[in-house]
């Protein structure tokens, strides 16, 4: 029998063991692995490299300063290249889902290059009755924003297919909305991911830091202190062990929420957690300039090392990236933190910044670097065996990486809508040379190489 591809002479880490054999590909799937060298129409060599299972991005934005068409290929080709072979999308539509999911999962079909899932973001009574219709398409977690309502309430949502323009819109979270989205998400068995910041408490320290004219990101942090994420915690977390609802939270950087998601779990609360590089990586105190204004803020360095910390004694279930496609035009609109826009583009760089600061400084193994990146992700989100995991009959998603490759981070590496990066400069060591989604070399060296619309929206179950 002669198969589509053996990847040759690679390191392949499973859950338990690394070990050096071939991996054989065919139809697009995962057949096992050999010492030797099958017959084949692709020989990939591996030499030196460790093959991982696909990078899943859990938390990613893109089709907000873009069309979905046009942010569908620009950031997949982004993630390609940085080893990511499944992104999932937090998809922000501020009119009915019935009417407008349709147009946006067809863009994404012909555009992207690598698989994608989505998480549907619940804004106001009318997306909880259609919680149902997204399930019938596809999408089995919902997304709750604790930070938006009252002063802080504007959102732009996600534009339409072909319109490239800003959907900006007001929103009120308030609690009797978060309560009947957990348990309409209990009753479907979906986990509901949570930005866990209080937007009164939020709405009112901004409004103090501005009164003492204070600035920067020191300003910022400050300003949207943890112990809001703290009270949306304790609040969050009360209704879910009411009705049994699973919870994720996003994008997870402080040791004061660390500290209360470990009380709630305590108490019973079913509970996930994501961190992103971002609270890995960066200080209010290193950082200079309003690049790194995101929300919630990038805090002190010992949050820092609170997150590695809580990473080692596994509180931590996976790594996003909290990407955000936009531009330095309207990232640097004004002349104060206040007005500059929150967040910024990360999808690139997720892999070798955790290559690069966790497992090439000993703070991660290369097992836990494929736990927080891959498996667990497609466990909490229902696609796993599908993806995640090297066993027979699974999707060939992998991620070649090479540990001794040392680059320094530009923008025009990745090839996406940003035309910034935080992290430009940066000299990394360990970075992905090649990334198979579905058995495709999508990317090599840095370059594009697989074709739009072969990234596919990926099957999912509900528990």
């Amino acid at each position: 029998m002669t198969y589509d591809s053996v990847i040759v002479d690679s390191h392949v880490v499973l859950p338990n063991e690394i070990i050096d054999r071939n991996i054989i590909i065919d139809d697009g799937k995962i057949v096992g692995f050999t010492n030797d060298v099958p017959s084949c129409d692709n020989k990939i060599n591996g030499n030196g490299l460790v093959s991982i299972p696909g990078v899943i991005d859990t938390h990613v934005h893109y089709g907000v300063y873009s069309p979905i068409d046009e942010a569908a290929r620009t950031e997949s080709h982004a993630a390609a290249i940085g080893g990511v072979t499944t992104m999932m999308r937090m998809l922000r539509l501020g009119k009915s889902y019935s009417q407008n999911l349709t147009q946006h999962l067809q863009a994404s079909s012909d555009n992207h290059h690598i698989d994608y899932a989505i998480h549907a973001s619940i804004f106001n009574a009318v997306h909880i009755k259609e919680m149902e219709y997204c399930i019938e398409n596809g999408i089995t977690s919902f997304k709750l924003y604790m930070n938006l309502g009252g002063e802080v309430g504007h959102v732009y949502m996600d534009m339409n297919p072909g319109e490239n323009k800003l959907q900006e819109e007001r929103v009120e979270v308030n609690s009797e909305i978060i309560q009947q989205v957990v348990q309409k998400a209990a009753s479907l068995g979906c986990p509901v991911l949570v930005h866990a910041e209080d937007y009164e408490e939020c709405g009112c320290g901004i409004k103090k830091a501005k009164e003492k004219n204070l600035d920067g990101l020191s300003a910022w942090s400050q300003s949207r202190s943890s112990e809001s994420e703290v009270k949306s915690i304790r609040i969050i977390s009360k209704f879910a062990r009411d009705s049994n609802c699973i919870l994720y939270f996003v994008h997870i950087g402080s040791a004061r929420a660390l500290e209360q998601i470990s009380e709630e779990r305590k108490n019973g609360t079913k509970i996930f957690v994501e961190t992103c590089p971002q609270y890995l990586t960066l200080s209010y105190e290193k950082q200079e300039g309003y690049l790194a204004k995101v929300m919630p803020p990038i805090r002190s360095q010992n949050d820092v090392s609170s997150v590695w910390n809580a990473i080692n004694q596994n509180q931590i279930d996976t790594i996003g990236t909290d990407h955000v496609a936009n531009q330095l035009k309207l990232k640097l609109d004004g002349d104060s933190v206040w007005d500059a826009l929150a967040g910024f583009p990360g999808i690139g760089t997720l892999l070798p910044l955790l290559l690069s600061e966790g497992v090439n400084k000993d703070r991660i193994t290369i097992s836990q670097l494929v736990n927080l990146t891959s498996v667990n992700a497609a466990k909490i989100f229902g696609m796993y065996p599908q993806k995640g995991t090297f066993d027979a009959n699974t999707d060939a998603d992998i991620t070649m990486i090479d540990l001794k490759k040392e680059q320094k981070v530009t923008n025009e590496l990745f090839g996406g809508f940003s035309d910034y990066l935080v992290y430009e400069g940066w000299k990394l060591k360990g970075w992905p040379v090649k990334t198979l989604v579905r058995g495709e070399i999508i990317s090599e060296d840095f370059e594009v190489i697989g074709k739009k619309g072969h990234g596919k929206l990926v099957p999912r179950t509900n528990n």
